[in-house]
């Protein structure tokens, strides 16, 4: 298939702001790819990858790269990226008037266009920036105008189609006649639409577990407290709440692999678990979930950003794994040997794990757990964990099969303090005098659908180390400046405190958060924006505190 073809549904998608339109469209263009049907679903969604993953090259790079294929001035490219607040459309503007024409230009096809950019997510070690150059200077210089404007954006993660998740999962539906939620089923054991888009056209659309296919995990709802969370279900299950890394641990033989929440392999950052995995798994093969949490020398847990170093590094790996040891504590079973657990009760479930694991202390063990419906034990169990510096508890019930990627009310944590929130920045402001290098202000938000709606602005209290902190991180995020206010491309996650949710009318989430303080920030391995709290969250956070009653 020739690139220009998708290039041209991407014309269409950015043309309609309507999203049954979007999604017609995609599934007619679903229906044509043929062969090219797995690589034209993930380019659809501006991406090449399954999980979350980096392609690593930062905007900054990306501002060379396209000086370097068009031979324009660092002048001439600021003046019109100011002007259009877009890389893609600035690639185009000096793709159509470059002045040189190659005689060697051939046409860019998919395979092509998706093969260099996923190369990208494998280039590392010394010269690796200068290969990832080659390789996106190799695609530009063949690249029509239209095709630079969104080999750039698939690039940088801005393809500015308004493709979402849902408007995806409905256009493989229809176009090749399948129920939506059962499309949605089989995306959240697979974590891949492309592969799913295969499966639905051969009318073979399932569900099942595959080792070394990462799977969504179960997520908690929020309990209001204890009594609550014990109250909801005939028969609770409590296990501690770390506050930790979600770990989902694969196994085949003696070859293991690691998976965090969003289903990024980081089985190169604990060498440490794969090694215990085949010491201590009594299965030929599984998949079973843990929670990963840095740890002291008294086998206390750290903070998480000790944690968060582990993850981060892809280096002298040996050596950071001695200077922050961790915990793994398994709480859940999905597959064992041939057979998928998922559809079977919690408590078959965690008694099963229980049999399959050797647990060698203070390392690779079984989280901390009480059935009971009897609060005072309930309650002792809760005060042990947070004395022991844990985060809570989580209650479960015991009777509910395991349903990946969702929210269904079968787990509900129970925290001491008034709940925090994961939100993703999407905006801010420059500082001021000498704070000017700096962004000074942050505009947050949550997720309602598949969009990201403001819910305040975190415009005091970071201190000077958080403010440069967060510029780094920030700055290659940047889309648009119009003066000292920014847009950001929703991509990085905080967690916040705040005294007080309140109902707002600037806001277009309806909630604004009063005092909201930066407590850290997410890493990207743990949480995406696809992960933060949406605004039904934030509702009910707001009708719980100091016992407010909804009003209908």
């Amino acid at each position: 298939m020739k690139y220009l073809e998708l290039v041209e549904i991407y014309e269409k998608l950015e043309a309609t702001t309507k999203k049954l339109e979007k999604r017609d469209i995609l599934a007619d263009f679903y229906k044509k790819c043929g062969k090219d049907l797995y690589k034209a679903v993930l380019l659809s969604m501006g991406t090449v990858v399954t999980g979350e993953q980096d392609l690593g090259v930062a905007r900054e790079m990306l501002k060379r790269i396209v000086i370097k294929s068009y031979g324009v001035s660092e002048g001439d490219f600021a003046k019109k990226f100011k002007e259009t607040g877009d890389l893609g459309l600035s690639a185009e503007h000096f793709s159509r008037n470059k002045k040189q024409k190659s005689f060697m230009k051939k046409e860019l096809t998919l395979d092509h266009v998706f093969d260099n950019i996923h190369k990208l997510t494998e280039v590392i070690g010394k010269g690796s920036q200068e290969r990832k150059v080659d390789l996106i200077v190799e695609l530009l210089s063949h690249s029509s105008p239209e095709e630079a404007r969104y080999i750039v954006r698939t690039v940088t993660g801005d393809m500015r189609i308004g493709v979402s998740f849902g408007i995806v999962r409905d256009a493989i539906a229809k176009g090749f006649d399948k129920d939506p939620k059962e499309v949605e089923s089989s995306w959240n054991v697979s974590g891949n639409f492309g592969k799913v888009a295969e499966m639905a056209r051969e009318g073979k659309l399932k569900s099942d577990l595959e080792v070394f296919t990462p799977v969504r995990v179960m997520l908690a709802d929020r309990a209001g407290d204890l009594r609550e969370a014990l109250e909801t279900f005939e028969k609770p299950f409590i296990q501690t709440k770390y506050d930790g890394l979600r770990l989902q641990l694969h196994r085949d033989g003696t070859k293991v692999k690691l998976f965090s929440r969003r289903l990024d392999d980081i089985t190169n950052q604990f060498p440490e678990i794969v090694k215990w995995a085949n010491e201590c798994i009594k299965a030929k093969s599984c998949i079973i979930e843990a929670e990963v949490i840095a740890i002291d020398e008294n086998g206390r847990p750290r903070p998480f950003q000790f944690l968060s170093r582990r993850v981060q590094r892809k280096y002298d790996i040996d050596r950071i794994s001695k200077e922050i040891p961790v915990q793994a504590n398994f709480f859940d079973l999905l597959f064992v040997n041939g057979d998928s657990w998922i559809d079977k009760p919690f408590r078959e479930r965690w008694e099963k794990l229980i049999k399959i694991i050797d647990v060698k202390k203070g390392k690779f063990i079984l989280a901390d757990s009480l059935e009971t419906k009897d609060y005072k034990e309930a309650e002792k169990f809760y005060r042990a964990a947070l004395a022991f510096g844990e985060e809570g508890v989580i209650v479960k019930n015991s009777e509910a099969k395991y349903q990946s990627g969702r929210r269904v009310g079968y787990w509900l944590k129970v925290k001491e303090i008034l709940e925090p929130l994961d939100l993703v920045v999407v905006g801010g402001t420059w500082g001021e005098g000498k704070r000017a290098k700096w962004i000074g202000s942050l505009l947050l938000a949550a997720k309602s659908g598949d969009e990201y709606v403001e819910t305040g602005r975190m415009a005091s209290g970071l201190t000077e180390d958080q403010m440069e902190e967060l510029t780094k991180k920030l700055k290659s995020f940047i889309v648009l400046e119009q003066g000292n206010e920014i847009k950001i491309k929703p991509k990085l996650v905080i967690e916040v405190g705040y005294e007080e949710i309140q109902k707002s009318p600037t806001y277009p989430s309806g909630y604004a958060l009063r005092f909201p303080k930066l407590l850290r920030i997410r890493d990207e391995k743990d949480k995406g924006p696809n992960d933060i709290n949406n605004v039904k969250d934030i509702e009910k956070l707001f009708f719980k505190q100091r016992g407010k009653v909804r009003k209908n």
